[in-house]
């Protein structure tokens, strides 16, 4: 029985003293009531202090309540024992035949285990990264990669629909700059002190040279295009090729250029209109951004013509929202810690409610640590650390996972020795061995020619202290990936499965799964295989959430 079922059970059991007349509330009866793993675990399998909740919109004393709800939980299948402590929590114990039954429902369920069995019917877009198309991925976008293509994962699994979006920046004069870089470097010049440095420079210029080698001979000014143009090609289809090498994958990549180019703006500029936030002064139109607590109003478009970044910041939201999306959250780096007030007044200003349709996460800046020393500089890249480098140097599955299991918004600082480090310490090795163990422990069992199916399975079996504590955890698993879609937090998965692949190895140590020498095969080991077999199944189903391999041989 998972939380989710005892929930139902107790709100059926409200619903009995209700007919009986014994509970009567004004606004109604709970459909669902909130259990937990109690602190103590002596206390019980799950409490819950729904009585206490209650009882005073009830007119009756919380103990008296949690009584009768006790009477009737204990006289329903699958609840052993309701005990009152306290000033009216209630502790109850899960009859042993209902809590091995996880098991069977975590297997049959398979990879869909854990996902939401109904769809929330909510469309978002989940912008991030977002770089400009003029240079390698560094770490904080490497970052973001692995936290954002997470948490997408993450809201699918809680019923959501949701676009993952990189919005490439490839307008403005720094593409120009650019192209000029890309040019002085194919001619052997120098580049300007703000233009574009680091060996990957040459490089792109050396390519775009031998793909199209009269590229010299064009006229300054056409040159400088056609290298931007190229380079900005190869430079993007590089972020691409290693975006998907570290498994994060873009549903839509959009083009800043496009919405010049489709009158995006000038729209987003008429629901402007509409709403009333527009003004003109000294030639230049204005947005009425601190109607909405910004701390000025936001130009959109200069006095001499030229249109803001803000402006196209404004038409994009615009757009997503005509594209059907119901919330765009944006996932920004810690240097855009003044875009929260300015996006959530657009927001605003076009009609939207911020927190609602709108989120902006800001994320905290990482360091990487090799042999004591900070990495800063890149052979390739200059002054960064590439996502490219960084995939060669620690490997994605430790990359992913560590960058994951830390909240976005806390600081970070990683070691590489730390992260490739295959022990216990290391939390990617420690969760990952897990899997490959019940994978093991399966292969072995079949080479015994051990049936361990559902078919052979008496979930009454598992009555062992430490069968119940992991049978509990992967109860546990549902609502920890539906507490992490609602907080946006993926690195509950990560650490869930850090805690839950600890309970396996007190489980194991305690409980003989296999049998040795002659003994014979026994109900309680069919039981104990298909206890693994359903951690096996969950660990690979957390795995996947963050974008990490689950291996079976380690």
């Amino acid at each position: 029985m998972n939380p989710e079922q005892l929930s139902a059970v107790i709100v059926a059991a409200l619903n009995r003293l209700a007919d009986d007349g014994r509970l009567s509330l004004p606004d109604g009866l709970p459909t669902e009531v909130r259990v937990e793993r109690p602190k103590v675990k002596e206390h019980g399998d799950y409490a819950t202090n729904i009585a206490l909740q209650l009882a005073k919109k009830a007119g009756l004393d919380p103990r008296e309540l949690a009584q009768a709800l006790a009477d009737e939980l204990t006289s329903t299948d699958g609840v052993a024992a309701a005990e009152i402590a306290g000033p009216g929590f209630l502790n109850l114990r899960v009859a042993a035949g209902a809590q091995g039954a996880v098991a069977q429902q975590v297997l049959e369920a398979g990879e869909q285990y854990g996902q939401a069995t109904e769809r929330t019917g909510r469309s978002i877009n989940l912008e991030f990264i977002s770089a400009n198309p003029t240079g390698p991925l560094h770490l904080g976008h490497t970052r973001w990669a692995a936290v954002g293509d997470a948490l997408a994962r993450v809201l699918r699994a809680a019923g959501n629909a949701v676009t993952n979006e990189f919005y490439i920046n490839d307008r403005g004069n720094q593409m120009d700059k650019f192209g000029e870089s890309l040019m002085a470097r194919a001619h052997g010049r120098g580049v300007a002190e703000d233009g574009y440095h680091g060996a990957y420079v040459a490089d792109l210029a050396a390519r775009v040279v031998e793909d199209h080698p009269g590229i010299l001979e064009l006229p300054d000014a056409e040159q400088a295009v056609a290298f931007r143009e190229d380079g900005y090609k190869l430079q993007l289809k590089e972020q691409r090729s290693e975006l998907e090498e570290l498994r994060t994958h873009f549903d839509v990549w959009f083009s800043e250029r496009s919405l010049h180019e489709s009158d995006a703006v000038e729209r987003g500029f008429a629901v402007l209109r509409e709403q009333g936030r527009l003004y003109e002064q000294e030639g230049a139109l204005w947005m009425r951004t601190t109607d909405f607590g910004d701390d000025k109003d936001r130009v959109l478009r200069k006095s001499d013509g030229a249109l803001t970044y803000f402006a196209s910041d404004t038409a994009y939201y615009v757009d997503k929202r005509t594209r059907g999306f119901d919330r765009c959250i944006y996932l920004l780096g810690a240097d855009h810690h003044g875009y929260v007030g300015r996006l959530s007044a657009m927001a605003a200003c076009v009609g939207d409610t911020p927190g609602e349709e709108i989120q902006v996460l800001i994320g905290q800046l990482v360091k990487i640590m090799q042999d004591g020393q900070e990495l800063k500089l890149s052979k390739r890249a200059g002054t960064i650390v590439s996502l490219r480098e960084l995939i060669d140097l620690v490997g994605v599955d430790p990359l992913r996972y560590t960058l994951i299991r830390y909240p976005g918004d806390s600081p970070l600082t990683l070691d590489v020795a730390e992260m490739t480090r295959k022990s216990n310490e290391n939390p990617v090795y420690y969760v990952q061995y897990v899997h490959a163990r019940t994978s093991s422990i399966l292969r072995n069992a079949d080479d015994l020619d051990i049936a361990h199916g559902l078919d052979a399975f008496d979930p009454a079996l598992l009555v062992h202290e430490r069968e119940g504590d992991l049978l509990r955890a992967l109860a546990e698993y549902p609502r920890v990936v539906e507490r992490a879609a609602e907080l946006q937090e993926p690195h509950r998965v990560a650490r869930y499965l850090e805690d839950t692949a600890s309970t396996f190895h007190r489980f194991y140590d305690a409980c003989r799964v296999l049998p040795q020498g002659d003994e014979d095969v026994s109900p309680l080991h069919r039981a104990r295989l298909v206890l693994v077999d359903a951690t096996r199944q969950v660990v690979a189903n957390g795995l996947g959430l963050l974008g990490v391999s689950a291996p079976e041989r380690m």
